[in-house]
C-alpha cells in the first residue's frame, strides 16, 4: 500500500482518546449503502459505478468545548467498490490556531496509527527562523491525505485537533469545516459546550463559504440545526439530509459551521480553572471607560496598491476615521518610494474639521513607486514619540501605529533584519505596532516579527474577498483600549511555569489568558493580584481564589477523567505557543536554542507536532517491531508553512545525471555581464546584444501580465571589471523574480543562494540542495549549485543558472543567468527586453553606402552585392519591424560555456533593436507588473 501524506499544517499532536461512536466500525463490512439514501433531485446524482472513485459513506465531526478549550474529532468512511485499487483523498480544513492531536487510518483490517518524533537539528549555518503554524498567518490550514485504497475495501480516517478559543469582539468563535466534496448519506456535526461560569450568549451562524467574517446575528442557523441549552451547557447538532445538502451545495462543499458564544463575567480578577495541578486564568473585565488613544495610520501607496486594493483601503480608512473618539488624536502617513506626512510634526484632535481634511487627503492618495517600509516606520515612530514626550504625564493614553502594506521592502533599506533592528531602536517600547498585510506578495514574517517585538499583532487581509470589511473588523478589535500596563501576579510560593503575565494593552471584547502550574496541587486557595491603568486612575484588584470547588466540579462534569485533562492540555498548548513566539522574537542564538529545546520537549510530551517535531504513521504489522514509516517528507524545504504540497521529491544522483545529459538547450537568454541572446527558430538565426545597465537597476525581461499573467524582472549588481578588461565595471543579475497573476497571484524570487516561492503556500528553498515543489500549477525544481527550473501551467518554462564562486576574485560576484526554455504559454502580446522577440521575425540584408546614388540592398540569401562607384563597401544590417540595425557576426557561449551560439551582434546597446529605449524597461521594484506606456503594444 502506498501512503502519501500531504500536510497543510506545522503543529500536530496525538491524544489517545477514541472519537465518539467510532469503536469497532473498521471491522464492520456489512454496510447497507441504500438505507441512508432518500430520493434525490434530478440534478443530484450519487455515482455508484464500479469504476468510480471511492465513495464517502459518512462524515462525522464531534467537538467538546470545556472552558474555551475545544477538542474536535473527525471521522470519515470511504469505500472502493471498484475491482482495482483507487486513490482515496481525505481532506479537512482546520483552524490555523489548532494543533492536530491524532491521525489514524484503518484500511481494511490494518490500523495505521500516527506517532510524533523530534525533528533532526539543523546545523547552525542552515537554521532558518520561522513561526510555524500561527493564528496570525491565516484563518485555516488544510490537512490532506491520499491513500491507495484496495479493491472492494473500506477505509476509515480519524482526525482530532485541539485549540484554545480566542475571544474577539466579545465572542468566542468555534469553526468547523463541512466540505466533504460529495453528497453523502450520513453527515453529522455535533458540539457539546460546557462553561461553569454560565453561558450568556449563544448563536449559530449561517454556513460561511468565504473568508469574510461576519458578526451578524440576524440570519438563521443552517437547516436541520438543533440547539439545546442550559445555564452552563449547550448541545448543538447539525445533520442535514441528502436533499438538504443538495439544496445548500450540489458539490458537497457546504462551508463553515460557526458557533459563537460568550460567558458570564464580572469586574474582578477574572476566572481561574484548575485541574490536576494546572490552571488557566481568564481575565476580561467589563464596564470600563475607554482609554484615549494616539494613533498613526501608516498606509502603503506604492504602485502595486493600484485598483481594488487602494479603493478598499480607502473605504476602510473612512470608516475608521468615523469610529475615532473625541478624546483620540491621530495622523496619517502614506509611503511609496517617498514618505508623506499629512500633518507634519503633530497629532491632531478628532474634530469635524480634521476628519474632513483627513478624508480629503485619503481620497487624493494615488499609488505609484516602490515600497519604502523602513523610512515609513521611522517617520511614524519619530512623530509618535515626539507627541508622547509633549503630553501631560497625568493624562493616560494608549499609543499605537497601524501599519498596512501589500508588498516587500524595495526602496532604501530592504534587509528585513536591519529593518527590525531600526524599528526596535525607534520604538523604544513606548508604543505598539499593529501590522496588516494585503495579498500574497507581503513579507509576512517581517510584519509578524515587527509586531511581536513591539507589543502588537499581525493579520493577513485577503484581497480576493471584501478587504475593507476585514480592515474595519481588525480596527474594531483594537479600537477601544480599556486598560494599559496590565500585570497579573500570583503568590510566589504557589505557582511555577507561568506564561506571559504582562500585557501592554487590553482591548474591549478581547481576553487576557495566563496558564500556569501549581507547586502544590492540593492547595485550596490561590492569591491573585492584577494591576493596570484605566483612563483616569491606577487599578489594583486582589482576591484569594478558592480552587477546590472548581477542581471538583470539573472532575464531575460530563466526560469524566478525559475532560479532567483538558486544562492540563490547555496549559501545554499555551506554553508551547508562548515559547515559539519568544523564539521568534529572540535574536540570541543561544536563547533560541534554549527556547527550542523547551518547546520541543513539551511538544513531545503532549504529542503535538510543531515546527520542531515531525509526524510518522505506522502499519499495524509494523507496530510489533517498532519500526515506522515516515510520511511527512522533510526533504530540504525550509518551510514557513508547508501546505498542500502537490509534489515534493528529492531525486537521487542517478536521475540527476540523466537529467543533465538530456537537457534542452535554450538560446533565448540573458546571462553574464549581462549578454542577451534571442533565438528566432523560423529564421534559424540568433541575435545578440549587450546593455550597459547600472547597479541596482531592475530590468523587465518578460512582460505578459495582461496575457498569460506572467512577468519576469531581474535586478543588477555591480562588480569591478577584470584588470585586462576595457570596462570600468560589470553588471550581473543578482535576483530574478517571476510573478504569476493567473489563475491566482503567485511569485518566485530567485537569488544565487535561495528561492522564495509564494503561492497559496510559502516555501524557502536552499540552492545548495536538490528539491522539487509544486503548488497552484507552478513547479519549482532546484538542482543543487546548478540551476532552478520554473514551470508555469506546463506550457511556460524558465531556467535560471546559478553562478556561484567558492573563492571569488575581487571582480567576481555570485549571479544568475536567465533562459526561456518554453514560451508556448506566453501570449502574442508578450513584451520585455526578451519577451518582445518571441513572436517577431527579422531579415539580414546588405546595404551599399553610395555617395552618388541610391542605396542598393539585397537579402543575405541572394547574390553577393557589388558596390557601385563611390561605394564604401557593403554593410550588414538587421531589418526588424522596419528598423535597420547594423550588426556583425559573432559567437556567444551560453550555459556556463557548455554551448556555443552563432549570432548577429548589435554593437549599439540595442538602440533601434528594442522597442523604445533602455529606460523604458526599468521598473521600480522586483515585484512590479505594470508596463511603461512608451512600449505598450
Amino acid at each position: 500500500m502506498i501512503v502519501l501524506l500531504l500536510l497543510s499544517f506545522s503543529s500536530l499532536a496525538v491524544w489517545g482518546q477514541e472519537p465518539w461512536g467510532l469503536k469497532g466500525e473498521a471491522d464492520d463490512f456489512d454496510i447497507d449503502f441504500q438505507s441512508g439514501f432518500q430520493r434525490l433531485p434530478r440534478q443530484v446524482v450519487v455515482s455508484q459505478r464500479s469504476d468510480s472513485k471511492p465513495h464517502m459513506t459518512d462524515f462525522i465531526v464531534k467537538s467538546t468545548i470545556f472552558s474555551r478549550y475545544a477538542f474536535t474529532a473527525v471521522s470519515s468512511t470511504m469505500v472502493n467498490r471498484a475491482s482495482r485499487p483507487k486513490d482515496a483523498v481525505f481532506q479537512m480544513q482546520i483552524p490555523a490556531a489548532a494543533f492536530i492531536s491524532n491521525f489514524t487510518m484503518i484500511i481494511g483490517k490494518k490500523v495505521h496509527q500516527s506517532e510524533v518524533t523530534s525533528k533532526a537539528k539543523k546545523s547552525k549555518d542552515k537554521i532558518k527562523e520561522h513561526s510555524g503554524k500561527n493564528d496570525m498567518d491565516s484563518e485555516v490550514e488544510i490537512f490532506t491525505v491520499t491513500v491507495s485504497l484496495p479493491a472492494r475495501t473500506k477505509g476509515l480516517f480519524l482526525l482530532t485537533y485541539e485549540e484554545l478559543l480566542e475571544r474577539c469582539l466579545g465572542k468566542y468563535t468555534h469553526v468547523i469545516s463541512v466540505r466533504p466534496k460529495q453528497i453523502i448519506p450520513k453527515l453529522l456535526v455535533e458540539i457539546h459546550l460546557m462553561e461553569h461560569s454560565g453561558i450568556t450568549l449563544l448563536e449559530v451562524a449561517p454556513l460561511r463559504n468565504s473568508k469574510q467574517i461576519s458578526q451578524s446575528t440576524a440570519a438563521s442557523p443552517p437547516p436541520s440545526t438543533k440547539i439545546n441549552q442550559t445555564r452552563t451547557t449547550a448541545h448543538i447538532r447539525f445533520a442535514p439530509s441528502i436533499i438538504q445538502q443538495a439544496g445548500i451545495s450540489e458539490n458537497g462543499v457546504l462551508g463553515d459551521f460557526i458557533v459563537r458564544y460568550d460567558v458570564n463575567r464580572e469586574l474582578g480578577v477574572g476566572e481561574i480553572q484548575v485541574q490536576n495541578g494546572y490552571f488557566v486564568h481568564y481575565f476580561a473585565p467589563k464596564d470600563l471607560p475607554p482609554v484615549p488613544k494616539n494613533v498613526v495610520l501608516v498606509i502603503d501607496t506604492s504602485a502595486s496598491m493600484v485598483g481594488k486594493k487602494i479603493k478598499q483601503t480607502k473605504d476602510a480608512l473612512f470608516t475608521i476615521l468615523n469610529d475615532l473618539r473625541p478624546t483620540d488624536h491621530f495622523n496619517i502617513i502614506n509611503f511609496s518610494s517617498r514618505v508623506k506626512v499629512w500633518q507634519d510634526g503633530k497629532l491632531v484632535p478628532v474634530i469635524r474639521e480634521t476628519l474632513r481634511d483627513a478624508k480629503k487627503y485619503i481620497y487624493l492618495m494615488s499609488p505609484s513607486g516602490g515600497t519604502n517600509i523602513n523610512d515609513a516606520i521611522q517617520t511614524a515612530s519619530k512623530l509618535l514619540k515626539a507627541y508622547i514626550a509633549q503630553q501631560d504625564k497625568s493624562v493616560r493614553t494608549v499609543s499605537l501605529i497601524i501599519f498596512l502594506t501589500d508588498g516587500r521592502p524595495t526602496i532604501a533599506e530592504i534587509q528585513p533584519h536591519k529593518i527590525l533592528n531600526n524599528t526596535r531602536k525607534a520604538v523604544e517600547n513606548k508604543f505598539c505596532i499593529f501590522s496588516l498585510g494585503i495579498g500574497r506578495d507581503v513579507d509576512y514574517k517581517l510584519l509578524e516579527r515587527m509586531s511581536l517585538e513591539n507589543c502588537g499583532v499581525m493579520r493577513r487581509i485577503d484581497e480576493d474577498s471584501d478587504a475593507s470589511t476585514q480592515l474595519e473588523g481588525f480596527y474594531d478589535e483594537i479600537g477601544t483600549p480599556l486598560l494599559s500596563d496590565v500585570r497579573v501576579d500570583y503568590s510566589e510560593d504557589s505557582v511555577e511555569y507561568v506564561t506571559q503575565n504582562f500585557f501592554t494593552n487590553y482591548f474591549n471584547g478581547s481576553e487576557l489568558v495566563i496558564a500556569g502550574k501549581l507547586r502544590n496541587s492540593t492547595i485550596d486557595n490561590l492569591h491573585v493580584q492584577v494591576t493596570a491603568s484605566t483612563s483616569d486612575k491606577h487599578l489594583m484588584l486582589e482576591a484569594d481564589m478558592i480552587i477546590n470547588d472548581t477542581r471538583k466540579s470539573s472532575n464531575n462534569a460530563k466526560g469524566g477523567s478525559n475532560d479532567a485533562k483538558l486544562i492540563q492540555r490547555a496549559w501545554g498548548y499555551l506554553t508551547i505557543k508562548e515559547l515559539l513566539r519568544s523564539r521568534l522574537k529572540n535574536s540570541s542564538s543561544r536563547e533560541k536554542e534554549i527556547l527550542s529545546d523547551k518547546a520541543r520537549n513539551l511538544s513531545l510530551e503532549y504529542h503535538f507536532v510543531t515546527p520542531l517535531t515531525s509526524l510518522s504513521v505506522m502499519n499495524s504489522d509494523e507496530q510489533s517491531s517498532g519500526s515506522t514509516e515516515n510520511v511527512m517528507n522533510e526533504s530540504e524545504v525550509k518551510d514557513e508553512r508547508t501546505q498542500s504540497l502537490q509534489r515534493m521529491t528529492k531525486p537521487d544522483s542517478t536521475s540527476l545525471r540523466k537529467r543533465k545529459k538530456t537537457i534542452v538547450v535554450s538560446k533565448t537568454s540573458a546571462d553574464g555581464d549581462p549578454h542577451f541572446v534571442v533565438d528566432f527558430p523560423l529564421s534559424k538565426l540568433s541575435v545578440c546584444f549587450n546593455i550597459d545597465g547600472q547597479p541596482s537597476n531592475i530590468l523587465r525581461l518578460v512582460s505578459d501580465h495582461e496575457g498569460s499573467g506572467v512577468t519576469v524582472n531581474g535586478q543588477l549588481i555591480g562588480a569591478p571589471a577584470p584588470p585586462s578588461g576595457h570596462k570600468k565595471q560589470r553588471t550581473y543579475f543578482s535576483a530574478i523574480t517571476i510573478i504569476v497573476s493567473k489563475p491566482s497571484r503567485s511569485y518566485i524570487e530567485i537569488t544565487p543562494h535561495k528561492v522564495i516561492f509564494d503561492s497559496r503556500d510559502r516555501f524557502i528553498l536552499s540552492c545548495d540542495k536538490t528539491i522539487e515543489v509544486e503548488s497552484e500549477g507552478l513547479a519549482v525544481s532546484v538542482t543543487a549549485h546548478s540551476k532552478v527550473t520554473v514551470t508555469i501551467q506546463e506550457y511556460t518554462s524558465f531556467v535560471i543558472l546559478l553562478h556561484q564562486y567558492k573563492n571569488p576574485a575581487p571582480y567576481q560576484r555570485d549571479h544568475l543567468g536567465f533562459y526561456i526554455l518554453n514560451s508556448r504559454g506566453l501570449s502574442s502580446n508578450a513584451h520585455g527586453l526578451l519577451g518582445q522577440f518571441l513572436y517577431s521575425e527579422f531579415q539580414i540584408i546588405e546595404t551599399a553606402m553610395n555617395t552618388s546614388g541610391p542605396v542598393r540592398q539585397q537579402t543575405q540569401t541572394g547574390a553577393q552585392t557589388k558596390g557601385s562607384e563611390g561605394s564604401k563597401g557593403p554593410v550588414i544590417m538587421l531589418n526588424i519591424k522596419d528598423r535597420l540595425v547594423p550588426v556583425v557576426k559573432k559567437q556567444r557561449r551560453i550555459y556556463n560555456g557548455q554551448h556555443q551560439v552563432d549570432c548577429w551582434f548589435d554593437k549599439n546597446n540595442a538602440i533601434n533593436l528594442i522597442d523604445g529605449s533602455y529606460k523604458d524597461y526599468l521598473v521600480s521594484h522586483l515585484f512590479e507588473t505594470t508596463t511603461s506606456s512608451a512600449i505598450e503594444l
